[in-house]
Formats: C-alpha cells, sequence, structure tokens
C-alpha cells in the first residue's frame, strides 16, 4: 500500500507531464500502473510503435551549416560531367589527386623534398601554384625554399626581371631563394651597389649564373669591384660567366673595365654607354688579357628576346608581378585630390617608369663597344647573316670570303667539333 500511495503521489505531482504508460514488475510478473485509479493492473500492455524524436522535432543537415569554402572543398572530391541525355552525372577523384591536393594545402609544413621523384614533385608544385601557396608572404617563401633546395634549376633556370624593380622588392627573399640559375636579366632595375641583390650574385648558389645582364642598374666601378671580388680572390662566384651586359651604367670608367678582367672564361662583353675616357686603350686591354675581340655589329647575345623566364615557377613570377601591378593601380577616391591641386593651381607629380627605350636610343648614338671571341663568332654561332670581318681584309673581297667562311663553317659542323665544342654549343 505504501508502494501504491508514492506511486500515485508521483503521478499526481507530475500529471502535467505527458508521461506515456508505466510499467512495473513485481514477483516475475509485468503489471502496468493505472493513473487514474493509481494502483497495478495486469492487463498485457498494447505495443505501439516506437518514435525516437516528438512530431515537431526537425533535423537539420550539418553541410548546410557549413561555409561556402568547406562546401567547395567538398565538391572537389568529385568530378561533374552531362551525359548524352543531358543527366548531371558525378564520379570521385582518385585518390592521387585527392591526396595530392591535400599536400597542396599543406605544402608549407612538408619538412624536406630530398630525393622524392621529379614528377610527382612537379605535379605538387603546380598544384601549389594554381592554388596560389607561393604568393603568401610568410608559407610561401618556405615553401619555395624546399622546392629549390631538392630540385634546383628545375625549379627556375632562367630569370628575367627587366623593368621589375617593384617586383624585387616585394619579392627579394623568394628571388634569392631561387638556385642554379643559368641566365639572370636584371636590366633597367636602378639597383645601385648596395643592393642586397647584387651581393647575392656572388654566393654559390648564384655560381651557375652563365648569363648576366645589369644593363642600367646604376653600376659604378665600387659595385664592379664587390661582384668581381669572390672571383678574383677565392676563385668563387661567377667564375663561369660566359656573357656579360654593362651597357649604359655611366659611372663605370676605366677603372672598372680593370676588373673584369678576370672573368677568363667570358665570351661576350658590352659595355656600350659607360664613362670610359680612352676608348681606345681599353679596346686593347680587353683584345690582349680576355680575347676578346670588338664587334663593329650588335651581336645577337645581347638581345632581350634570347633571356625569358623558364622552369616550374613561371607562373609563379607572372603571379608576383600580377599582384604588384593591381597594387599600384591608381584609386577611384583619389580623383578629389586632384580636383582639390587643380583649384589651389598646384600642379600634379606625375611619376613614371623608367623605361629602357630611352636608354636604347642613347646607347645606339654612342659608340657600340662589343666585344666576342673570334673562334665562337666564326665556328659556332654566326650572330649575323654576314660573318663578322677581321680588320685586314679588304672591302673588295668581303662577299668571296663570307661565301668561304659559310662553306667552312657547314663541313665544320659534322666534321670538326669535338666534345667541348657541342658542350659549349649546349650553354647557348
Amino acid at each position: 500500500q505504501s508502494w501504491s500511495r508514492g506511486m500515485s503521489y508521483c503521478l499526481h505531482s507530475e500529471s502535467h507531464l505527458d508521461t506515456g504508460p508505466i510499467y512495473v514488475r513485481e514477483n516475475g510478473k509485468l503489471h502496468v500502473v493505472n493513473q487514474g485509479a493509481g494502483g497495478l493492473q495486469d492487463v498485457t500492455p498494447k505495443t505501439r510503435p516506437f518514435r525516437l524524436f516528438s512530431r515537431s522535432f526537425s533535423v537539420e543537415l550539418c553541410m548546410n551549416r557549413e561555409d561556402d569554402r568547406a562546401r567547395r572543398q567538398r565538391t572537389d572530391h568529385f568530378i561533374f560531367t552531362y551525359t548524352k541525355e543531358g543527366n548531371l552525372r558525378y564520379s570521385a577523384k582518385s585518390l592521387f589527386s585527392l591526396v595530392l591536393g591535400y599536400i597542396s594545402d599543406n605544402v608549407d609544413h612538408i619538412d624536406s623534398l630530398i630525393g622524392f621523384p621529379e614528377q610527382i614533385a612537379e605535379k605538387l608544385f603546380s598544384a601549389a601554384e594554381a592554388r596560389q601557396k607561393f604568393a603568401e608572404p610568410v608559407t610561401g617563401l618556405r615553401a619555395l625554399q624546399k622546392f629549390t633546395e631538392a630540385y634546383g634549376s628545375l625549379v627556375l633556370c632562367s630569370l628575367c626581371l627587366r623593368n621589375r624593380y617593384l617586383v624585387i622588392s616585394e619579392k627579394l627573399e623568394e628571388i634569392k631563394s631561387f638556385r642554379e640559375l643559368t641566365c639572370l636579366d636584371l636590366s633597367c632595375c636602378k639597383l645601385g651597389d648596395e643592393h642586397e641583390l647584387l651581393e647575392h650574385l656572388t654566393k654559390e648558389a648564384l655560381s651557375s649564373v652563365k648569363r648576366l645582364l645589369l644593363k642600367d642598374t646604376s653600376l659604378s666601378d665600387v659595385g664592379l669591384r664587390r661582384m668581381t671580388a669572390p672571383v678574383r680572390v677565392l676563385k668563387q662566384g661567377l667564375e663561369n660567366l660566359l656573357v656579360l651586359d654593362l651597357s649604359c651604367n655611366p659611372k663605370i670608367t676605366d677603372v672598372g673595365i680593370g676588373y673584369l678582367l678576370s672573368f677568363k672564361k667570358l665570351n661576350c662583353l658590352d659595355i656600350s654607354g659607360t664613362g670610359l675616357k680612352d676608348i681606345d686603350a681599353v679596346i686593347k686591354r680587353i683584345q690582349m688579357q680576355i680575347g676578346l675581340v670588338h664587334s663593329k655589329v650588335p651581336l645577337k647575345e645581347f638581345d632581350h628576346s634570347n633571356c625569358k623566364t623558364e622552369g616550374w615557377a613561371e607562373q609563379t613570377v607572372l603571379q608576383w608581378e600580377q599582384a604588384v601591378t593591381e597594387a599600384i593601380k591608381p584609386q577611384d577616391n583619389l580623383r578629389s585630390r586632384t580636383a582639390a591641386l587643380r583649384f589651389y593651381g598646384k600642379t600634379r607629380r606625375i611619376e613614371e617608369v623608367v623605361k629602357c627605350t630611352l636608354v636604347e636610343g642613347e646607347t645606339k648614338a654612342s659608340v657600340n663597344l662589343q666585344f666576342y671571341k673570334e673562334k665562337v663568332q666564326n665556328c659556332h654561332l654566326p650572330l649575323k647573316k654576314e660573318a663578322v670581318e677581321s680588320h685586314e681584309l679588304k672591302n673588295n673581297k668581303k662577299r668571296a670570303l663570307a661565301e668561304q667562311e659559310r662553306e667552312r663553317t657547314s663541313k665544320q659542323k659534322h666534321l670538326c667539333l669535338t666534345v667541348e665544342d657541342w658542350d659549349l654549343l649546349n650553354t647557348y
């Protein structure tokens, strides 16, 4: 009786809650509690369908509450195509593609890529490049260093930064991370003698540079002395240099030319537009100590079209340039400031990008001081359709000697090329 009273009390006290039927097992039998009388009934309860949630309960999928970025990553796991009937069809991507995308998203966390297959590394670099991972300030530099340490010239073998001094200032550390470059063009960048990138040229990482273009970079004798010091003293640095362009640097004098005599492997040199005083003495000095002959016609080696950015990181350099270009675009909110300057009668200062076209015009007007090695000029790569003749040849025999030179060159291509000659041809 006391048990039935306690049960009835609980039922009456919580009558406002819909607890449903209550079952009690006593003496091995199952009883149902009669809430109206407060007693027990031996009637077997009727089974009713089990419902986990009430009728008013609603469920919202978790993917609907996620942001657009997470939803986009989920759709990357599938390939959507259309059938002939026009129905949308999707299929899952391969495991390799999924893993490649995941690693490229976290490429800055890679410890090392040394010994990793080049074919897979190139695909990984392209995937990270498509996600613009190398354009990020800190993580991009760390990821780029992992690739350059492992693959060197495959990442970038030739770099053209002509008239891109803003890219150099913004991505200096990334540019310094490139190794085993064979061609580097820094023309029209106005770097000067104290720039950090010129100091980096003397490092061991760029000892493989064979073609260096420093046209109109505001160099002087001091900068040449620093750039050639490792070659002159330690026989290191730019000792493998074959082509050097120092034109349009009026601060380079006869003293600075003396520092260039340490480049014994030099095949082509351009010092047009420099501040030389005794030109004839410089020409004789270069010919006697390096073996370079003064050219009467412009050489093909100093044409800008020969130097291009080549390697895995070609698109990366373009991304850097586009980012810098977008950052310096004029904004619409600056129009009011221009109107105010006009109202007060002040002229607006116009800042124009320094172009090399004006410098090239001045160079053409000045004396052409381009030098080459005569055996390279005559035997391997004629730079013009007409062969450059020596000073002892007469004008009336020019055509006949040119035809003989062509026949001799065509025969030597098949007969007298040694292993060293082929190595020299492969450098161009």
